[in-house]
């Protein structure tokens, strides 16, 4: 797995389906994951068109979340490109959040700093 697939959080983006739909042109999977993502996140605005993303840390079109994400902000202005870069990672409530939901996030962080 590239590095750059491991977004600011540590989610795998190579895994992602937003991801995937996106690179594939999969609208069934574009509105399967919508349907999963507004159930998840309790946001019945999320629909088929808004789940297009390459990667938080990639060039090319993100999902609007990325936008307003205070994880990729406070990374962006500590000048760090991924929580693991930052010394504060095991303690930060900010991230704790997706780790909570997807502990492999904090794994992910940490192999790409070994």
């Amino acid at each position: 797995m590239k590095n750059t697939l491991i977004s600011v959080c540590g989610l795998n983006c190579e895994t992602c389906e937003a991801r995937i739909a996106t690179i594939t042109n999969d609208d069934v999977l574009r509105k399967k994951t919508a349907e999963q993502w507004q159930k998840m996140f309790n946001s019945p605005e999320i629909n088929p068109s808004s789940i297009n993303c390459t990667g938080c840390r990639m060039d090319g079109v993100k999902i609007a979340h990325c936008n307003d994400c205070k994880i990729r902000s406070c990374a962006q202005n500590k000048g760090h490109q991924t929580c693991g870069d930052c010394n504060d990672l095991e303690s930060c409530e900010l991230v704790s959040m997706v780790h909570k939901f997807s502990p492999d996030a904090l794994t992910n962080l940490k192999n790409i700093h070994n």
